[in-house]
């Protein structure tokens, strides 16, 4: 694999100093996107109270039949009509929330929402994609940062390889991770009560963010945490925060 990322990096040049490369999900497009989805939905919308109502039993059969109950082709127009609102609500939260790559020969930018972290090119050791998440690692092994991406990941891994920077189709550590249950031996102090913590707060949809939190703590600690499914890998970091 390193023969091939060095192979990769003779027949990229090296952008000139100062070069900036940005990577970012077009806005339009993903309004667009959502708009569309939410005008079909609206369309559909009526076709499904209607089939609703022709079952011997229906679930809320009283909203679908005060909907059936407006004429046509003003229910249709109607239901598109919202759904087009709500597309564009949807697709304005998730153009402010898609992440954005700046590149630069000295140092990378990865901008979300309101907020920018910085990394210079002495703290970086390897980009690489898990899953639909792009994730940075330290020269010591740690997580440096860990974002949702909607990019092109070979386009990413290109500007990335083109200054230098080092991309791995996959975690270079996955073989050191173990699955984590309860009472896990090796572990540092307090980390088990974060597992556990965190175990309990990805089994909500919406406490998202607090499992992100609990997941930095457990970094300050030299504990990488790998989700699949509802299962969490852990991987202790020799010489780490908690070592």
């Amino acid at each position: 694999m390193e023969e091939a990322r060095n192979a990769h990096l003779r027949k990229s040049p090296r952008p000139q100093p100062g070069k900036v490369t940005e990577l970012a999900e077009s806005a339009w497009v993903i309004v667009l996107f959502c708009v569309a989805c939410g005008a079909v939905a609206g369309a559909l919308l009526p076709v499904l109270a209607r089939l609703l109502l022709a079952l011997p039993w229906a679930p809320l059969e009283g909203p679908a039949e005060l909907l059936t109950s407006v004429p046509e082709p003003a229910l249709t127009l109607g239901t598109i009509a919202v759904g087009v609102l709500g597309g564009l609500l949807l697709g304005f939260t998730a153009a402010h929330e898609s992440l954005s790559v700046r590149v630069r020969d000295t140092h990378v930018t990865l901008a979300i929402r309101d907020s920018a972290q910085e990394f210079a090119r002495e703290e970086i050791s390897v980009f690489f994609r898990d899953g639909k998440q792009l994730v940075l690692l330290g020269p010591d092994g740690l997580e440096l940062a860990r974002e949702h991406c909607g990019l092109n990941w070979r386009h990413l891994a290109d500007a990335l390889t083109a200054y230098g920077y080092a991309w791995e189709e996959q975690d270079p550590y996955r073989a050191e991770f173990r699955r984590w249950v309860p009472g896990t031996p090796g572990l540092p102090t307090g980390a088990d009560a974060l597992l556990r913590a965190r175990a309990q707060v990805r089994k909500d949809e919406d406490s998202a963010e607090e499992a992100r939190e609990l997941r930095g703590e457990l970094l300050r600690l030299g504990v990488v945490v790998r989700d699949e499914d509802r299962r969490q890998y852990v991987r202790v970091v020799t010489g780490g925060a908690g070592g």
